[in-house]
């Protein structure tokens, strides 16, 4: 029985593939849906021991490793953030998924909790296991960004229960604009609705796609994601006809001010 472990990652929230296959003298211009592949030949004095492992990577900030250990991609990362400066600053990646498929005696395949199990490797099972992976590893990351922006979305809204808000025109913008970046990644940087062209091309492909989709609940988080950004999109409108309301309130009582000031003066003058 054959193994053939896989470890997903995000470290950003672009990789510029471009960049990374010049260096390794691919020449080829990557298209938004296409992943970079470093093979054993690649990988040779990044790693110590490459044989029969493989990377990839994707534009939308992930990467995937096939036999790697943690240790590994960890060195690999470190040297594709040399090759794409914009990756310098960020963080150490803390979002991670594991995978395995198993080639043995099986009929077609068959899917376990966190592993696959396959009669026959094909070429397209590896490139499809490892786009599901790195789907659903950022879309973790985004998960848990939006539920720390809900927390703090929660903690205004306790302070509009006592009758505050002291929100500025700047920290509107951002929180609706951290709200429109989640929607834009799930659904123009992951493509989360769009299929492998094999899937297109191939019935066994598009059935195994299918099937590791659902596992990964990739449709559902989806979703969940999409009525999140709705309702908190929906709250920063409130927060912003409040917060435009209050500073209309507020122009108001100066211009009433002002009037009784000119009234005032105006009277000091008649009688003084």
């Amino acid at each position: 029985m054959n193994l053939y472990d896989f470890k997903a990652c995000t470290i950003g929230i672009e990789i510029n593939l471009n960049t990374i296959a010049t260096h390794f003298g691919i020449n080829k211009k990557f298209k938004w849906g296409d992943f970079l592949v470093l093979d054993t030949k690649l990988l040779t004095g990044i790693i110590l021991h490459p044989e029969n492992k493989v990377v990839h990577i994707y534009h939308f900030g992930s990467i995937v490793g096939v036999n790697l250990t943690l240790h590994e991609i960890k060195d690999i990362i470190e040297y594709i953030k040399k090759l794409d400066t914009n990756l310098k600053n960020n963080p150490p990646f803390n979002y991670t998924e594991d995978f395995r498929i198993e080639v043995k005696d099986v009929s077609e395949f068959e899917l376990y909790h966190n592993s696959i199990a396959v009669e026959k490797l094909q070429e397209y099972q590896i490139n499809i296991v490892s786009t599901i992976l790195a789907k659903s590893v950022a879309l973790k990351k985004i998960e848990v960004d939006i539920d720390k922006l809900l927390d703090e979305i929660e903690n205004i809204i306790e302070f509009l229960d006592k009758g505050h808000l002291n929100l500025s025109d700047e920290n509107l913008a951002k929180m609706s604009g951290n709200i429109l970046r989640f929607k834009y990644n799930t659904i123009s940087y992951l493509m989360l609705l769009d299929k492998p062209d094999i899937a297109w091309q191939n019935k066994s492909a598009e059935d195994f796609y299918v099937s590791l989709s659902e596992l990964f609940e990739l449709h559902d988080r989806y979703e969940t994601i999409k009525n999140k950004t709705e309702i908190l999109l929906d709250i920063t409108e409130v927060f912003s006809s409040l917060t435009h309301a209050k500073r209309g309130t507020k122009l108001e009582w100066m211009v009433i001010i002002l009037i009784l000031a000119e009234l005032i003066l105006s009277l000091l003058d008649k009688f003084i």
